[in-house]
């Protein structure tokens, strides 16, 4: 075997520079690449973690709002429904004593019948004054009864107006 010329040794050594060369240089690129590589992962990363944080934090701020909100409601509900019973309670405040006088009323007609018949028989002015009496009770029922009721119609549309100024408040 014949060594190698000078020339050719000196390519030789050339060649197994540069390969070593292009090696160490690879490897720089190489570790390099991986660095900008890691530090983009990190960057990725780190803008993912912000926006999982903001998104949590505006999931938060909403269901906040939400329970804020639906505090309110509750309390709109509660009112509401107080007021519902108050309309479904509101009664005639004077509805016994309307009842009462419709019975008296009745009562004078049962016995106001019986005397008008009377006065086309016998005893004719007895029967009559007894009957224009009686005429003249269910008259003052009658009246009375009027006045009842008025005032039951205006203490009704009094509270019906402060029920809906309060449902008008609830707005």
């Amino acid at each position: 075997m014949q060594s190698p010329t000078p020339p050719a040794q000196e390519q030789q050594q050339q060649l197994a520079l540069r390969i070593r060369n292009s090696a160490h240089s690879h490897r720089e690129s190489a570790s390099e690449e991986e660095r900008e590589d890691e530090e983009a992962s990190r960057t990725a990363l780190s803008t993912f973690r912000a926006k999982e944080e903001e998104i949590e934090r505006k999931k938060m701020e909403v269901k906040e709002k939400v329970f804020a909100q639906l505090g309110r409601v509750e309390e709109e509900s509660k009112r509401l429904a107080v007021i519902q019973k108050e309309l479904e309670a509101m009664a005639d405040p004077t509805r016994k004593e309307v009842s009462a006088i419709r019975k008296k009323i009745d009562a004078v007609n049962r016995e106001v019948k019986p005397l008008g018949h009377n006065c086309l028989k016998k005893e004719y002015k007895e029967a009559l004054e007894a009957f224009n009496g009686k005429n003249r009770e269910k008259a003052q029922l009658v009246n009375r009864l009027i006045e009842l009721v008025s005032e039951s119609e205006r203490l009704r549309m009094k509270k019906l107006e402060e029920l809906g100024k309060t449902v008008e408040s609830l707005r």
